[in-house]
């Protein structure tokens, strides 16, 4: 059967030939993403990514693109989004953990003793499941994927909840952070 053949009873629902596009087409993407993040676990969550995403599009993608074409556009866009994430989150990190795990002690600078002090006090004034989320991330030191196991949410969830947790963080200690 031709990949327009397959996309067509996919459209129309059919299982089958979905789970027949996945074992085609599943360990090329994931080689594909492999090669943009050079990280074989992020590529196959990826991947798993872009072949849910052709099930829940399915009644969305055009029949005339090629199975082929729609599935390595959609794993390179979803790879350099990835990427572009990574970015953020490791530009934006450095500065909020650092304050956020410095202990307080009665021989730090009044200044250090301050940031540390307004930096719990951000973080108690998270949104509580934003705070629950990097609670978990900083101090329990669990990866994403495993508070999304934990609190049954996706990852995508737990990411985005982690960037609004440091943008917040971010802008409520702009006063101390360079």
């Amino acid at each position: 059967m031709d990949d327009g053949e397959l996309l067509r009873r996919i459209q129309a629902g059919d299982e089958a030939a979905y789970d027949t596009a996945f074992r085609a087409w599943y360990p090329v993407i994931v080689r594909v993403a492999t090669a943009v993040l050079r990280d074989e676990d992020a590529a196959e969550e990826v991947a798993q990514e872009v072949m849910v995403q052709l099930w829940q599009r399915r009644h969305v993608v055009d029949v005339d693109t090629p199975l082929k074409a729609y599935l390595l556009r959609a794993v390179r866009n979803r790879s350099l989004n990835h990427i572009r994430h990574l970015k953020v989150r490791r530009d934006a990190e450095p500065d909020v953990e650092l304050t956020y795990n410095a202990p307080l002690s009665a021989d730090m600078p009044s200044g250090a003793k301050e940031l540390a002090a307004a930096a719990k006090l951000a973080v108690s004034q998270l949104p509580p499941r934003c705070r629950e989320i990097f609670e978990l991330s900083r101090i329990d030191g669990l990866k994403y994927s495993e508070i999304a196991a934990a609190l049954d949410i996706s990852q995508k969830t737990v990411e985005a909840q982690m960037g609004k947790a440091l943008r917040i963080l971010r802008e409520r200690l702009a006063e101390w952070l360079d």
